[in-house]
Order: C-alpha cells, then sequence, then structure tokens
C-alpha cells in the first residue's frame, strides 16, 4: 500500500479533479437513493387511491431524479478521465526520467522488457484502477451506508437480513483477496518473459530469417504465451469466484425479504409500496457491496503493479555529480591509477586488475587484445558510464569522480562498440552532437568520417530517412555517421571502439589520416587489426583484464611476443612479394 501511496503523489494538477470527481459522485447516488423513496409513495398513495396526479407528480420527481444522476455521472466520466490518464502520463514520465539517471550498472538490474512493461502495462493497470475502480470505490461505501441506514429506517426487522448476509460475504471477498493477490505479481512477470521474447525476436528478426529459425521462435513465444495464458486463467479462475459469490448471497437475502415481507404484508404490518421499496434498496445494498469486492481486487492488481513501479522509481543510482563538481576539463589526458573492476560486487574475479596507464593529451593510443581482455570495459571507465572498484581513472589531472557527469561527458566522445542510429533523417542523428550544428558544420563532420561519399549519392542528402534502427544504411555507413555524430561534439577525449569494423581498409585508411590532423584531440583506438593502430603514438596490448605491454609499433614488434604473434598471424603474406620476418 505504500508504493500505491506514494505514486498517488504523482497526481498532481489532476488532483483536483479527483476531488470533483468524488463529489459528483456522492450527487449521483443520493439522486439514486431518493427514488426508492418516492416509488414507495407513489405505490402506497398514488396507486392505492388510484391519485392519477400524484402518480404523475412523483414520477416527475423519480423522472428529474434519474435525469440529474445521468448528468452527474456523464460530469464524473469527464473528469475520472482526465484524473487517471494524467495521472498514468506523469507516472511515466518519471519512470523515463529516473531510467535515463541509471548508470550501466543500475540498467543491468532490470531487463529491457521489464522495463517496457512497467512503463506500459503497469501504468495501464493503475490507470484502469482509477478510471473503472474510482467510481465504485467512493459509489460503493456511500450507497452502502445510506442504503443500510434508509432500510433500517423503512423497516428494521427486514434489515436485520443485513447483518447477517454482509460478514459472510466479507470473509468470501478475503479468501478470495489472499489467494488472488500474489498471483497478480506472477502474472506481471510473465507479462515480461512475453514481452522479451517479441522484443528479441522482431530485433533479430533478419537472423531469424537468415537461419530459417522461424519455427523455432514461434515455439519459444507459443511456449512463453500459454504461461502467460495459463497464469491470468488461474488468477482470473479466483478473482470471479466473487460474482457468484455475490450473487447467491443476494438472491438468497431477497427470498428471505420476499418470505418475511410477505408475511407482514399479510399481517398488515408492511405496504406493498414499502416493501417495493426496501427491496430497491436491497438490491443497492448488494451492488454496493459487489462494487466494493471489485474495488479491492482491482486494488490488489494495483499493488502489484505499483511495487513493480517503485522499484524502478526506487532504484539507487549508482553514479552521481558531486556536490561542487567541476564543470570545466582541462585536457584530453587520461591517467590509469592502479585501477581493478568488478562488474558485480559479489564476483569472485575483478575485470581488470591492477591497470595504470598514462595518455598525454594529444596524443592516439592503440588498445589490441583478445576477446574478453576487458578493453571495452577499460574505456567505458573514462566517461565514467562504471565507476572503478579501487583505484581511479583521472582526465584533464582530476579524478573523473569530480566532475559533473555531464560536463564528462560532453568532453569524452565515444563511438560505441555497437552502433546505435534512431528513427528520423540522417541530420536529426548527427545533430545529437551538436544540436545547433548548421549543414557546413555537419559536412565537415562527415567529410572527416568519409560518410560524405555515400550521402552525396543519396537524393535528399542530409535529409534522407534512415529508419527504424538505421535499416536504410549498411554497416559501414552506420558506422561512419556514428563517428561523424560523435565529432560533432568536439570532444577532448575521442574513443573509437572497434568502430571502423565494418569499413574497408582503404575507407579506415582516410578516416585514420583524417583523425591525425586534429592535434588538439586524445584519440583512444580499440581495433582487432593491427594496420588501425600501428601508426599511433603508443599501442597498448591487453591480456586477462591486465595491461600485458605497452609501446611503440617499432618495440612491440622487435619485443613482445603477443603483438608479434598478432601481427603474424593478420599480416603474413599481407604484403607484395614480402613477408613478416622482411618487414621487421
Amino acid at each position: 500500500m505504500a508504493d500505491l501511496k506514494r505514486l498517488l503523489r504523482y497526481m498532481g494538477p489532476y488532483r483536483k479533479d479527483m476531488v470533483i470527481g468524488a463529489l459528483l459522485i456522492v450527487v449521483e447516488t443520493g439522486f439514486d437513493l431518493f427514488i426508492p423513496l418516492l416509488m414507495a409513495d407513489l405505490i402506497d398513495v398514488g396507486v392505492t387511491n388510484h391519485d392519477t396526479a400524484y402518480i404523475l407528480h412523483k414520477g416527475i420527481q423519480m423522472g428529474i431524479c434519474a435525469l440529474f444522476a445521468l448528468i452527474t455521472g456523464l460530469m464524473y466520466a469527464r473528469f475520472a478521465a482526465r484524473a487517471s490518464f494524467g495521472w498514468g502520463a506523469r507516472i511515466r514520465e518519471a519512470q523515463y526520467e529516473r531510467v535515463q539517471d541509471y548508470a550501466f550498472s543500475n540498467l543491468d538490474h532490470f531487463e529491457t522488457s521489464s522495463l517496457v512493461t512497467r512503463m506500459t502495462t503497469d501504468v495501464t493497470v493503475l490507470q484502469n484502477a482509477i478510471n473503472g475502480g474510482f467510481r465504485p470505490m467512493v459509489r460503493g461505501p456511500v450507497m452502502l451506508i445510506m442504503g443500510v441506514i434508509l432500510s433500517f429506517w423503512m423497516n428494521p426487522q427486514l434489515a436485520l437480513v443485513f447483518v447477517v448476509g454482509t460478514p459472510i460475504l466479507g470473509v468470501i471477498l478475503f479468501l478470495i483477496l489472499r489467494k488472488v493477490a500474489p498471483m497478480y505479481g506472477i502474472m506481471q512477470k510473465a507479462v515480461d518473459r512475453l514481452n522479451n521474447v517479441v522484443q528479441e525476436g522482431l530485433t533479430a528478426i533478419r537472423a531469424v530469417k537468415a537461419f530459417v529459425r522461424d519455427e523455432y521462435e514461434e515455439e519459444k513465444f507459443q511456449q512463453v504465451n500459454e504461461v502467460l495464458m495459463d497464469t491470468t486463467q488461474k488468477t482470473f479462475h479466483y478473482a470471479v469466484l466473487n460474482l457468484p459469490a455475490f450473487q447467491f448471497i443476494m438472491y438468497l437475502s431477497i427470498v428471505l425479504i420476499m418470505w418475511f415481507g410477505g408475511n407482514m404484508i399479510l399481517s398488515s404490518h408492511l405496504q406493498v409500496g414499502d416493501l417495493t421499496g426496501f427491496l430497491s434498496y436491497v438490491f443497492q445494498v448488494m451492488n454496493s457491496l459487489m462494487m466494493i469486492s471489485n474495488v479491492f481486487l482491482l486494488l490488489t492488481r494495483s499493488l502489484a503493479s505499483a511495487h513493480r513501479i517503485g522499484e524502478v522509481l526506487d532504484e539507487r543510482v549508482d553514479l552521481f555529480s558531486p556536490q561542487g563538481a567541476a564543470t570545466k576539463v582541462a585536457d584530453g589526458s587520461v591517467d590509469f591509477e592502479g585501477v581493478s573492476f568488478k562488474y558485480n560486487a559479489d564476483a569472485k574475479e575483478s575485470a581488470l586488475s591492477g591497470v595504470t596507464l598514462h595518455i598525454k593529451a594529444g596524443q592516439t593510443v592503440g588498445i589490441l587484445g583478445g576477446t574478453g581482455s576487458a578493453k571495452t570495459t577499460l574505456v567505458q571507465l573514462i566517461p565514467r558510464l562504471y565507476d572503478v572498484t579501487s583505484g581511479s581513472v583521472k582526465v584533464g589531472g582530476r579524478d573523473v569522480r569530480e566532475y559533473d557527469l555531464h560536463a564528462l561527458r560532453d568532453a569524452v566522445g565515444i563511438v560505441l562498440q555497437k552502433n546505435i542510429l534512431f528513427s528520423g533523417t540522417i541530420r536529426e542523428n548527427l545533430q545529437w552532437g551538436d544540436a545547433n550544428a548548421d549543414d557546413a558544420t555537419l559536412w565537415d563532420a562527415c567529410r572527416i568520417a568519409c560518410a560524405d561519399e555515400f550521402l552525396q549519392r543519396m537524393p535528399k542528402g542530409l535529409d534522407t530517412d534512415l529508419g527504424q534502427g538505421g535499416v536504410n544504411v549498411s554497416g559501414g555507413q552506420k558506422q561512419r555517421l556514428c563517428i561523424a555524430r560523435t565529432l560533432l561534439k568536439h570532444p577532448k577525449v575521442l574513443i573509437f571502439d572497434d568502430s571502423t569494423s565494418a569499413v574497408d581498409t582503404a575507407t579506415e585508411g582516410k578516416i585514420r589520416a583524417a583523425l591525425a590532423k586534429l592535434t588538439d584531440v586524445t584519440k583512444i583506438i580499440i581495433a582487432q587489426r593491427v594496420t588501425s593502430v600501428m601508426d599511433t603514438d603508443q599501442i597498448v596490448i591487453m591480456e586477462d583484464g591486465g595491461i600485458h605491454a605497452v609501446g611503440t609499433h617499432a618495440q612491440l614488434l622487435a619485443e613482445d611476443p603477443i603483438y608479434q604473434e598478432i601481427y603474424d598471424s593478420q599480416m603474413k603474406g599481407g604484403q607484395v612479394h614480402g613477408s613478416t620476418s622482411s618487414q621487421r
């Protein structure tokens, strides 16, 4: 319940719509409850005395009450819709803002599909609780209390039926809720798994087609879909038990009231009109109890969703800017001092161990190493995408933990190993690097990244639509656009995480030559090809999460066996009429 109370704070300006809606429900309920009293008088006085004028008068009063009940009900619907959907929008916005603040380590705690479910399905559950549950939540108790009071006022003896029936209904509802409550959480997790399979299958649809794995993916989807179906069926199998239970009690109450009321009419202790009006209150009270039970079911499901949303909002952000944070990066120097790092505090082994490395401002440094040697992990510490476990990383002579995060990441440009482009035009994607960049600036960055070569062939140039995820360009073109986008940041440190792997060697050479002219930028190049780093100021060889050797191409080729092995494997036969031995 604490999670739901906390989320109600996000009502903000829509709280007034909730209050107005509640008042309209009370007014509507009052009109509805007044009708049985008029009906009793109509029968006992008008019908009994054959007074047509009296019947018409009471009929008009009942019609006016019904009309006002309808008007207030329609007005409530408008305010309830504003409150529920406005509230849902604010909760989704709060979650999305929170996720944007997450560090990579925070994102590791949630699957992407689960975050999507929490921002969509779980929020929809809360919206439905307000849109569909707020009316019975207010109307039910009001109608129950007023209906019981008026029924006791009309006939205390018949009203004793409520005293017997209500506790029985309460016990039934309690047993149903105790069974159903934990099942709603299980159901939402099943939705997570379904969304995960859908997201993975659609994202990798080209690979599925290429490997003819359509049937396998269909079977995988069918499995999680059936689990969700079974879980949902089981949950609502118990949830709907309240309906037959309430109907049984309601009809039993009516039979008892008709039995005792009929005997009282025969003994002249009760009039027919009073019994008719009393039966109207029976229906209203029982319906109010039914509404209250449905509210409890909605509330139970809402609590499960509220808890899941609360987990997103309560996730403690691992990385944040310190007080009095530095907002200016002096230069592009990078220093690793005894750095060790674990992705998980409970991990037995460190991804990086005892790394000490000094890169001067303006230098170009290449990083080589086998798969799993922690090359990417090393460079992710520079813009503080993760924090070191021990030791320190310095940029511009200051520990990265002393900087404002936005200022640091603005000064460090990183072209990720997995290139990401967004739906929209090429211009819109490039302007992620500089929102105010004009066409001349954009074309300059594209020329350095050799992206101008294919952009000039496109009819719309910078205004070409990329499609979702950049599906309209090849892998190499996507890499070059990502390089151009990063260059537009004008960073002091520029990191290439194997970001030219899909580019042909001739184009890569042109990119390296253009980048070499940026003398005021520190460039760190992670690569698999020796040719990508052999002209750098120094080359770092990584092995098993540590630095194996540092030196120039000539030094490492002469002294380091790992570099010699990499060089031999890649360059043997690479020179015309030459061999690796002659090149050394």
